[in-house]
């Protein structure tokens, strides 16, 4: 599974890279800390997930960059990374695949992968 972590926070990008490579069947991941970046990577990376801050700078409207990023890497799943669980609806709105708090344990971000991997 290739995965892209969109996130301005480095330390978050970091522990999310550390957690993922440990993981077997996780072949490779990028990282970027902006909207423009993630489309531009997503294209060229053309990852199997993107995990976004769904607070990333200039994100919003969240509908309108999930179009151009499924535009540029078709076929990705995108799941949407937050410390507000209130936003859980927005994201499933707008396109996320999937929602996940920062404070959850790893191991929920993990299965959600591997679910997407196996096409749920």
């Amino acid at each position: 599974m290739r995965v892209l972590i969109a996130d301005d926070d480095a330390h978050v990008r970091a522990a999310i890279r550390l957690l993922l490579e440990q993981e077997a069947g996780v072949s490779s991941v990028s990282e970027c800390a902006t909207i423009d970046l993630l489309v531009d990577q997503a294209a060229g990376f053309r990852p199997d997930a993107v995990l976004i801050d769904w607070e990333l700078p200039g994100l919003q409207p969240a509908a309108d960059h999930l179009a151009r990023l499924h535009a540029s890497a078709p076929g990705t799943a995108v799941v949407a990374l937050s410390c507000c669980p209130e936003l859980r609806p927005d994201a499933l709105r707008a396109g996320a695949a999937n929602f996940v708090c920062k404070g959850d344990a790893p191991d929920r971000l993990v299965s959600i992968l591997r679910d997407l991997e196996r096409g749920g």
